[in-house]
Formats: structure tokens, sequence, C-alpha cells
């Protein structure tokens, strides 16, 4: 008997309309996708058929080739990325969901230990709480830079056959029309394939993983990533510093690693407030402000948030924007 998954894909192969010769349409004999088919089929069983159909649906597309090549964290200064995001409109909207999920958010913080208000700062960073989350088919952006994508192509081979897998796992899956962002994110927390494999949990107990429709799987799932990579209950995630001497160059910044101590960068003349023990993990952050440089500390927790998006920018977004709502946030049962 054909396997549900192979029946349920092969009928979405057969509705499938393509134009023959689409431009920038990937051919299935071309070498390195040649090469790709004939791992999947060698290491995880898929039949040439299907493969032959799913891989040879995708398309090459220029635009994302053109975005990959420029994203804001590089060509943007500190205070550029922090106004698109810390926005009054943004941040009502974290405002409102944070009220919506408040049970959930605060039955997960207590499970995990991750924050509510970093879940809420990532999902307000990530799509604006579910409002953009890419409209890019998932397929073709991962073959894309899979196959067209030099720099990285080895990595999104691998998150490509992550979303292969992801698909025979997950019915509602569907492999030729999922969307998301132009590196292959997907749902409302922005997941790679193999992050959705490895962290997606079913936060309402309906026996599926659903990043795109369920929120109580999102938030869960979110927590569950972070937790996954470390969290540390309690502990903070940045704060403000100043230098303490003028004479302060052995003070490095752009590391997303918490490659310091405490105690390394006071002595290399960072002033900063934590109850952190001296020999605890933190960095050194400087970033452009309107008015000049600003300077923070970051501890375990601001590494934590980089794994999410390796970018010391992104981190500090999140970590602003969560705390940003919940000072805004009214009690519960307030009015």
């Amino acid at each position: 008997m054909t396997p549900i998954w192979r029946r349920t894909a092969l009928s979405i192969l057969a509705g499938l309309v393509l134009p023959v010769g689409a431009a920038g349409a990937f051919d299935a004999s071309r070498e390195d996708v040649r090469l790709f088919i004939d791992e999947m089929r060698g290491r995880h069983g898929f039949t040439q058929e299907w493969l032959d159909g799913v891989i040879g649906s995708a398309a090459s597309d220029q635009r994302i080739l053109e975005l990959i090549s420029r994203p804001a964290e590089r060509v943007r200064p500190w205070y550029e990325y922090r106004a698109h995001f810390l926005t009054e409109q943004r941040i009502a909207a974290g405002v409102t969901f944070w009220a919506a999920h408040r049970d959930r958010l605060a039955a997960v913080e207590r499970e995990t230990g991750v924050p509510a208000r970093i879940i809420v700062g990532i999902l307000g960073v990530e799509t604006f709480y579910g409002r953009i989350t890419g409209r890019f088919r998932v397929l073709d952006a991962l073959a894309t830079l899979a196959f067209d994508y030099p720099p990285r192509s080895s990595y999104f081979r691998t998150e490509l056959e992550q979303f292969l897998l992801l698909g025979r796992e997950e019915p509602r899956v569907n492999l030729l029309a999922a969307q998301g962002s132009y590196a292959g994110a997907m749902g409302r927390p922005q997941f790679m394939p193999r992050s959705y494999r490895v962290y997606a949990v079913d936060g309402d107990g309906d026996g599926r993983r659903d990043l795109w429709q369920s929120w109580d799987d999102t938030i869960a799932s979110i927590a569950n990533y972070l937790a996954g990579h470390g969290w540390r209950a309690g502990e903070p995630v940045e704060t403000p510093a100043r230098l303490w001497y003028a004479d302060a160059g052995q003070l490095v910044a752009g590391s997303i690693e918490a490659n310091e101590t405490v105690d390394a960068l006071r002595d290399k003349g960072l002033a900063f407030e934590t109850q952190l023990a001296g020999d605890a993990p933190a960095v050194f952050i400087r970033v452009d402000g309107v008015d000049g440089p600003e300077l923070r500390a970051g501890f375990h927790n601001f590494a934590v948030i980089t794994q999410y998006n390796r970018s010391v920018m992104y981190a500090l977004a999140v970590s602003e924007l969560g705390s940003t709502i919940e000072a805004r946030l009214q009690p519960a049962g307030g009015g």
C-alpha cells in the first residue's frame, strides 16, 4: 500500500499546474540537483518520482538572491533598525496580544523559565504578531538558496532536506503551497524547517504542531526553542553601560557570543549594574544611537536570543520591545 504521506503528496502534485519550461524552474537533471535527489532517496527513502515532482516544481527567484545579499541588520544603523520595530503601532499590538494570551504566556513562562516579554518581543519583531509572515513559497526560497547561492548552499540544502521531511511528518505542511520569508522561515514564529522539526511543540493538545494557525503552539514552540538553547530562568538579557575610564581600548564590540565575563568587562573599563556573579558570561555591545554610540553589557540570555537570529541588533530589539510592552500592560483584571 502506498504510504499516506506519499498519496497526499502525489495528489498535491497532480493538482499543480505549471507552464512547461517555466522561467527559473529547476531541472532535475542538473548535476547538483540530481545529487541532492539521489541523497534524499538513499538517506530517507523518498521515491524518484516524488522528488522529481517536488524539486521540479521549485523555481529559482532572483528577488530572493537580492534580498539575502542585503539583510536589514547589515545595512541599517541601530537607531534606524530600532525605529522600525519600536513603533507605537507595534507596541500597542504587543499589548493587545499579551492581554489576549496572558494565561498561556504565564503558563509557558512557569514551565520553561522563558519570560513572556521575550516571547512577545520575538513575535513582534518576527511577524508583527502574525501580520507579516512572508509571501515567498518556502520551496522556492530554499531551492533557490540551496542551488543558486554558493556562499550558503550547504546550509540551505540541509534546510531543504528538513523541509521535505517536515512535509512527510506534518500533513498540514503543504510543500507546494507553504509561504514564508525569502530565507524559508515559516509561520508566526518564523522557524526554519530544522527548527520546526526539532523545537515545535503541540501547545494546544490537538495532536498537531501548527505554527501558522495555533497561537498556543507558537508560544510554546518559541519558549521551547529558547529553553533548548540554554535559556537561564531569572537571569537578565542586557543592561545599559558606560565607560568608567577614557582609555578602554581592550573593549571590542560585535560578538554575538558572551565571550567575556562580568569582571573582565569591568576590568577593561565598562561600568554597568548587575546582580550576576563576576564570573558570569558577558559581552560588550556598542551600537550607533541617534546621539552617538550606545553601550550595553549583554549576558548569557542575550547570546541565547541571537541563536534565533544571529544579530546583535535583533536581540536588542527583541529585549527592548518586550520590556516596553510589559511596562504598558495593564494588570490582570485592570481597567
